[in-house]
């Protein structure tokens, strides 16, 4: 979702000031240097001897200069800040919060599993190609893409771990996709009833028709001079379809665990 200026929600943008730049947060000088590698438009901090701006004018001043795409960056990087943070880190609560709002506003497919995602341990990779979808569908949709690709990889992988089920790192998507829903249950020959068949087919189907889409129209392959290239909403059908797609694995995963399940 994006407010009519093209910008984060007011809600998403009051959640990340009171946790950034209120009570807990950064100090006047670290938001200077901390947006000063998106944007020169805050310029010097002049606050040394006081009457500056407060720090939440100055973040909310220092958002309002990024674009949707590097707002949601910016805010993220924020959340994994693992430096000194002068006024105290926020809560990991209002962080896995801030986290599921921002992974979700790219992109609709995003929004029901974010929570999930934000929750399950040692899924770094997983986070981070999610993360890497969703800030490049407007900037780079071949890298979102490509990410998108990279995300049901990886999740499919740690659920395989997780599950005990063995793969080889070279399988193609629709292989280790194969594998991750016979180990779940959601293979469609793994059904009798042939509605649950056909929808089970249709998610193997985008799956299929995602790797292929990766390798016509992504940026994992050198390109010719007519080589197709993909617009926004090209990523965004994508994205979209990715995530609906890891969304379903990671609810199966949690709703129906195997007793090889780490705890």
């Amino acid at each position: 979702m994006v407010d009519s200026s093209g910008h984060l929600p007011v809600r998403v943008v009051e959640l990340a000031t009171t946790m950034f730049a209120r009570e807990t947060g950064f100090s006047g000088p670290d938001l200077h240097r901390l947006f000063a590698e998106y944007t020169e438009g805050l310029g010097e901090y002049t606050g040394w001897g006081g009457g500056s701006e407060s720090r939440w004018q100055i973040f909310q001043r220092g958002l309002k200069l990024l674009s949707f795409g590097q707002q949601v960056q910016f805010l993220l990087g924020l959340c994994e800040y693992d430096g000194n943070i002068k006024h105290g880190r926020p809560s990991d609560e209002d962080i896995a919060k801030l986290r599921a709002l921002l992974l979700g506003q790219s992109a609709p497919g995003s929004d029901a599993a974010a929570e999930r995602l934000a929750a399950l341990t040692d899924w770094k990779a997983v986070q981070d190609s999610w993360r890497q979808a969703l800030d490049k569908i407007h900037s780079d949709p071949e890298g979102a893409i490509t990410a998108t690709r990279t995300l049901l990889e990886s999740t499919c992988k740690h659920i395989c771990d997780e599950r005990g089920v063995s793969y080889e790192n070279n399988w193609d998507l629709s292989r280790l996709y194969k594998a991750t829903a016979g180990a779940m249950e959601i293979a469609p020959d793994q059904h009798s009833e042939q509605v649950i068949k056909q929808i089970l087919s249709g998610v193997s189907t985008v799956v299929t028709g995602l790797g292929s889409l990766r390798n016509s129209l992504s940026d994992a392959h050198g390109r010719g001079k007519r080589a197709v290239r993909p617009a926004p909403r090209h990523a965004k059908l994508a994205v979209n379809a990715g995530f609906a797609v890891a969304g379903f694995l990671i609810d199966t995963h949690i709703e129906r665990p195997s007793p090889t399940v780490r705890s």
